[in-house]
């Protein structure tokens, strides 16, 4: 059982928790804003401005004092910590929670919202207070060339091959807090069964659009069912 390998996906719903919107409920952030209008690189050429302040906004609130991670955070890094074997964290979401709560082995495949991109050297610079077109880059000191550190509709996830390198090697698939309708994460539990010999299991408040596809499913809060998981795995594994 050491030498056993856990991939992770979390999605919007495990920050839902802690206070953060999620996408594609009714209620939901594209239910109130435009995807063109400001998470495209068509609409940043096109509006720079709008961008950013959309962008501004959303860092704001993550790093208001009442967004915190929750019992689900928590419970992923100590299944990190404890875990004999590797344990990869994949996340579709651009916040800081699971680095807050303790996560190290962690990929941000939407990339980061704490982050900034400069267009002319391509460095990804920690960035928390509000960007502008007159911004300077820390790497290389260009000033206006700044976009938030994020994957944009139309652009291709961070470290894609890493990711499906690990779900082809792994033992353990756990998908939790995803719609399961965007791809290519949508699509990670088919490549890890593919191999035959992952065990994929989905925790999530309601079935997802794929959910048929698990072999284990558990429905209900975050922060209910990813600690019940987690202290199952350490004491008896799957």
């Amino acid at each position: 059982m050491e030498s056993r390998r856990i991939v992770i996906l979390t999605g919007a719903g495990i920050s839902k928790e802690s206070g953060l919107d999620t996408f594609r409920d009714p209620d939901g952030l594209w239910a109130r804003v435009r995807i063109e209008d400001v998470a495209t690189p068509e609409a940043f050429a096109r509006d720079p401005d709008r961008v950013h302040a959309f962008y501004n906004h959303r860092r704001a609130g993550l790093l208001s004092e009442d967004v915190q991670p929750n019992a689900a955070h928590a419970a992923l890094a100590r299944l990190e910590a404890e875990w004999p074997g590797e344990v990869l964290l994949v996340t579709q979401n651009i916040d800081d929670l699971h680095e807050r709560a303790g996560s190290k082995n962690l990929i941000h495949m939407h990339g980061e919202l704490l982050k900034a991109r400069c267009l002319v050297c391509g460095a990804a610079s920690p960035w928390r207070e509000d960007m502008t077109g007159d911004s300077l880059c820390p790497a290389c000191g260009v000033e206006g060339a700044l976009r938030v550190n994020v994957v944009w509709f139309g652009e291709m996830p961070f470290e894609m091959d890493r990711i499906y390198e690990a779900l082809a090697a792994c033992d353990l698939f756990i998908s939790i807090g995803t719609s399961g309708n965007v791809y290519p994460a949508a699509g990670f539990v088919a490549e890890a069964r593919a191999s035959g010999r992952a065990h994929t299991v989905e925790l999530n408040l309601e079935p997802s659009e794929g959910s048929s596809l698990f072999a284990e499913r558990h429905h209900g809060p975050a922060g209910v069912e990813v600690p019940a998981y987690v202290d199952k795995i350490l004491k008896n594994g799957w």
